[in-house]
């Protein structure tokens, strides 16, 4: 999972140029609402295309989290702070050590 996370959340600007054409399939009540909604905060039409991507990444993101609660429920918070510092630390040396190098 958190490999996975890592690599979701570290899509660099020059990769999402890539772009990618997707035909999606919704109800003409959501296409309105939206569209209004983009049109009432100053958004053009390009606008749309980063309005669902930011929403499609915000949900994977969402439940990821949300999962890893569910993962750590039994967890008491003590111990998992405890995990998350030694992570911390591991990443920060790991990565202090290729700085160098």
């Amino acid at each position: 999972m958190y490999k996975q996370l890592y690599a979701y959340m570290n899509t660099t600007e020059s990769s999402q140029s890539e772009n990618i054409r997707l035909t999606i399939s919704w109800s003409k009540q959501a296409d309105l609402a939206l569209r209004s909604f983009l049109g009432a905060q100053g958004m053009k039409k390009g606008d749309l295309s980063k309005f669902i991507e930011e929403a499609v990444r915000w949900r994977i993101f969402h439940q990821t989290v949300g999962e890893a609660r569910t993962r750590f429920d039994d967890v008491s918070p003590e111990e998992l702070q405890k995990q998350i510092d030694q992570g911390v630390e591991e990443v920060r040396a790991r990565r202090y050590r290729v700085q160098r190098s």
